[in-house]
């Protein structure tokens, strides 16, 4: 991609909508639906945590197979398709109550969702090359304001209508959700026509330098680890302290809103830093808001989580991907992006699963909550400690 495209800020709004479907629903709806599914169908936390982990699963394997693909097919094709088949993923978790129907399409929502959401990232990179500030804030829009449309619309909408049709109402969620994500493709596809940069050929392929990488990975790793369990389990622990449906929509709307603000408040850090500081601050504030709920359990200190939490969550991704333009030649940008996005991949996939076991044995899931605002401030110390490239 040598030039911009003509609508550059319509094409972004594109992609983010790309983004909205791939991370805001396909990977986030699921913890609103969770207390109802796990109503339903009579499970305990680790079974209801094992369908955030089978996504997380799906994302692995696409994220690989998008590092593999993205030498020979083009990133905006990547991006169209895995919009689309996530789109249908999302349509078919609403037919079928089966936990293996649940499995299979949990998997397959991660394993396209990754291809189009590592995708988007490189092309948004390429919106701005020749002015960082703008940069800066297009990719912060992207993962901020993108995923965050996802959980507002969501939040605003699942709890009061699990809560006004019951539990049993969960696959109607699904549905709704999949003909919302039907919605934004027109605009998602036509942003990915409008950039055409080529496949990156193995000849012209230059290492990338993963030794000196290795703090901003771990960090990477690090979140993973730890943001999933808050937006996995959130709900179900408002659920477990007697919150209402109209409280749980509440929190649910701030925290989407504030990831939809957050590209404000992180561009001039992104901006400014080539180093993991961004990333270092990002970690320490969504560990703070993970950890809030549980250390002062009142209506409050949760409306307050959501407000750090969010503004700090979705600029994770951001700041890697930053994080790359800044230091990587344009023809390494996404093959980097998209080993940040295995890596991310694989520590997520513990997550979930994991949480669940812990809050089965403490009979309280707000443990779990606790331990993800640890491993998070693990993940910042080391972040901390990466330099320019």
């Amino acid at each position: 991609m040598t030039a911009g495209p003509a609508r550059p800020w319509l094409v972004l709004a594109g992609l983010a909508l790309g983004v909205t479907v791939t991370n805001g629903f396909a990977r986030f709806a699921y913890g609103l639906m969770l207390p109802a599914m796990k109503s339903e169908m009579g499970w305990n936390f680790a079974q209801a945590g094992w369908l955030n982990t089978a996504n997380a699963l799906g994302y692995i394997a696409g994220a690989v197979l998008t590092m593999l693909l993205i030498r020979r097919i083009s990133p905006s094709r990547l991006f169209a398709f895995g919009l689309i088949t996530t789109t249908l993923a999302l349509l078919a978790t609403g037919l079928n109550a089966a936990l293996w129907w649940q499995t299979l399409w949990r998997i397959l929502a991660g394993i396209f969702g990754a291809m189009s959401f590592s995708t988007a990232g490189a092309l948004t990179a390429g919106l701005f090359r020749d002015d960082p500030r703008r940069n800066a804030l297009a990719i912060a829009i992207l993962f901020g304001s993108g995923g965050g449309l996802g959980i507002v619309l969501s939040g605003a909408g699942l709890p009061l209508m699990l809560d006004a049709y019951g539990p049993g109402a969960w696959p109607m969620g699904w549905i709704a959700i999949g003909i919302v994500s039907l919605s934004f493709l027109p605009l998602g596809l036509w942003a990915a026509l409008q950039l055409r940069p080529p496949a990156q050929s193995q000849a012209a392929a230059t290492p990338l330098p993963l030794r000196r990488m290795l703090p901003e990975i771990a960090g990477y790793a690090g979140f993973g680890l730890g943001y999933i369990v808050y937006l996995t389990f959130l709900s179900a622990w408002m659920t477990e302290q007697a919150a209402g449906a109209g409280f749980i929509a509440l929190v649910w709307v701030i925290l989407g809103l504030c990831i939809c603000l957050s590209p404000l408040v992180w561009r001039p850090v992104l901006a400014r830093y080539a180093s993991g500081v961004p990333l270092a601050l990002i970690l320490t504030g969504i560990a703070i808001g993970s950890a809030l709920p549980v250390v002062l359990p009142n209506g409050a200190a949760l409306l307050l989580s959501a407000v750090v939490f969010g503004l700090s969550v979705f600029m994770a991704p951001g700041a890697v991907t930053n994080f790359a333009r800044q230091n990587l030649p344009p023809e390494s940008w996404a093959r980097a992006i998209s080993l940040f996005t295995v890596v991310f991949a694989v520590a997520q996939t513990l997550g979930p699963y994991g949480a669940g076991l812990v809050g089965d044995r403490f009979d309280n899931i707000g443990v779990s909550l606790v331990a993800a605002a640890g491993l998070l401030l693990v993940g910042a110390v080391i972040a901390v400690l990466q330099k320019p490239l």
